[in-house]
């Protein structure tokens, strides 16, 4: 449907085609008109499908010249980026409508400069629960002329425990409204909210053959345990993405990969909440500009980043849900182009958590392996050489003729000089190719002639020592889905996990010892910051025998890994892991 078949005033139709907008999406089609009744109304819609204008050119539609300054729509929205992001929409929605103001307030910037603005006036009200809660406190936001509330991705404002926020900021909004909820998902918090707060709300859904983006091929490699970085690198030279984006699941992991890929030449940075809000605009603006090519990301910090130029979405680590996969590859094939979608998985564990995915969200991603070294380096020189004959036919560098005549005369031969530059060339553009060599591991057998299940014999292991025991209320579970998450290892490769009263020991494989270490160092077991060093020594330091320990092995995180992928994040390691990522969400 065409949006000029939606019975939109003229300045709001001046504004789409201004965009660039023609046919409206499905659930801007089926929105629109009920919104605009004034009815109340549940979106079903994930990433990519034009929410924001759905609910957005109502909302700028509603206002009137007669409405002044009083705040008459409120949109909430669960993180400062996306609120941004509505914000900018709404904007440009109203580009013909000087009687609409506009005003975002989030956490993370300048609260008197948002006082400042609302005192000025503002007809309609984007932010985050927080924040708003903050200028209702301060008394420096008034919704007592509310016409419109709109929850956009509800779903995740709950998930992120703004629940409370949300129904303390509905009870200053007169109860005769409209209230609009969009959601990716309709768990029973949802429903209890619409239940209380909707009036005969109509659900609008978008039907997909596929919960995924069509336009996007989607692959994944299964590397080496511990070489994932190498990987990627590989991966980012091999294909080139001119506008990339890398997701991982803890804001401590997307410092570290910004770092080592930053170290390697690569222009990027990372993005997640603990972040200053100066630092985070300054990168998404470089992001947007083509400044930084590749931008790191955690799944919450990500929300309401809008570029349709991204060709390439990398997952460095397994996403902890479902529908966070559907939202990060969301992030390229947009706007009628094409992308892909990358997934590093090490280990059965991790490839079959992704392969649980796949059935979900009824897509295909194909297994691929890592693009060869040798044909990485080939294809690098072939690019320089091609550069330099284009180079040469241009006359681009015929002003340097006088040097190569003097070098000449000294007794170099064209030749020669030739082949020394195109080879510094090349050298410089390939100097971050990573080898690529899979280590081999060989269990030992044991007395029966079997070999060990983990992945590591007796003589290749060695124990790890983590400074919370059970006098901390942590078990066996928490722990491996701590290592597990740090790591990016599969549960099998850690062995016997023994829990004393102060501390606990984690068998680990000795090639991945400084690895495991570095990772865990720093980071939380149920809550709780812990110190994790070589076990020095050989029984119950604390005193007590082996009846004083629980013992818990790999093969039951094998089982788990076989379960349905829903299943396994919601219990045993896959808890824990999801428990302790959210420390760094």
């Amino acid at each position: 449907m065409l949006f000029s078949e939606l019975g939109l005033s003229e300045e709001i139709l001046k504004a789409v085609e201004k965009i660039g907008y023609e046919e409206a999406t499905e659930i801007q089609a089926k929105t629109i008109p009920l919104l605009m009744e004034g009815r109340d109304v549940i979106g079903r819609s994930h990433t990519g499908t034009g929410k924001t204008a759905a609910f957005g050119i109502p909302a700028v539609s509603s206002v009137q010249k007669s409405d002044g300054n009083t705040v008459k729509i409120l949109i909430l929205c669960p993180t400062r980026e996306l609120a941004m992001q509505a914000c900018d929409e709404l904007g440009k929605f109203s580009d013909f409508m000087p009687w609409v103001r506009i005003c975002a307030v989030y956490g993370g910037a300048d609260i008197e400069r948002q006082i400042t603005q609302l005192r000025r006036g503002a007809n309609i009200v984007v932010g985050t629960p927080g924040r708003v809660m903050d200028h209702i406190n301060r008394h420096t936001l008034k919704l007592d002329g509310i016409r419109t509330v709109i929850l956009d991705e509800a779903d995740e404002m709950l998930n992120m425990g703004f629940r409370e926020d949300i129904e303390t900021i509905l009870g200053f909004v007169p109860e005769e409204r409209q209230t609009v909820l969009f959601s990716a998902t309709m768990p029973e918090p949802i429903m209890a909210i619409t239940q209380k707060y909707q009036r005969d709300p109509i659900v609008i859904g978008v039907e997909q053959k596929s919960r995924t983006v069509d336009s996007v091929e989607q692959f994944y490699f299964d590397v080496p345990m511990g070489r994932k970085t190498d990987a990627l690198q590989m991966l980012l030279l091999a294909y080139e993405p001119k506008l990339s984006m890398i997701f991982c699941n803890t804001k401590k992991m997307v410092d570290e990969l910004s770092e080592q890929l930053v170290s390697k030449g690569f222009r990027a940075a990372g993005l997640h909440g603990d972040m200053k809000q100066a630092s985070r605009t300054q990168t998404l603006n470089a992001f947007k500009s083509g400044r930084l090519n590749i931008l790191i990301a955690t799944d919450v910090a990500a929300r309401g980043i809008d570029v349709d130029d991204v060709d390439a979405v990398f997952n460095y680590d397994i996403p902890q849900d479902c529908e966070y996969y559907i939202h990060r590859i969301g992030r390229t094939g947009r706007a009628g182009k094409s992308g892909a979608a990358y997934t590093i998985a090490s280990g059965r564990r991790q490839v079959g958590d992704l392969m649980a995915i796949a059935r979900y969200t009824k897509a295909h991603i194909e297994r691929r392996e890592l693009p060869n070294r040798d044909d990485v380096l080939a294809a690098k020189a072939n690019a320089v050489t091609e550069a330099v004959k284009n180079c040469v036919m241009s006359g681009k560098y015929d002003r340097f003729a006088e040097q190569i005549a003097a070098l000449e005369a000294e007794g170099f031969s064209a030749e020669q000089l030739a082949a020394a530059l195109l080879g510094m060339k090349i050298s410089a553009e390939t100097r971050n190719v990573p080898e690529f060599i899979k280590p081999v591991f060989r269990p030992e057998r044991n007395e029966r002639g079997e070999r060990g299940g983990r992945g590591f014999g007796r003589s290749d292991s060695v124990k790890v020592e983590i400074s919370l025991g059970r006098a901390n209320k942590i078990a066996p579970n928490f722990v491996l889905g701590a290592l597990v998450d740090a790591t990016g290892m599969a549960g099998k490769n850690f062995g016997k996990i023994d829990i004393f009263d102060r501390f606990t020991t984690v068998e680990v494989p000795e090639a991945d010892k400084e690895h495991i270490i570095d990772s865990m160092t720093g980071t939380k077991i149920n809550g709780q910051k812990i110190k994790i060093k070589l076990y020095e020594g050989k029984g119950g330091r604390d005193g007590r025998d082996s009846r004083d320990r629980r013992d818990y092995r790999g093969d039951r995180s094998d089982r788990v890994g076989k379960r349905d992928y829903k299943r396994s994040r919601g219990s045993s390691a896959g808890t824990a892991g999801r428990r302790s990522s959210k420390r760094y969400q």
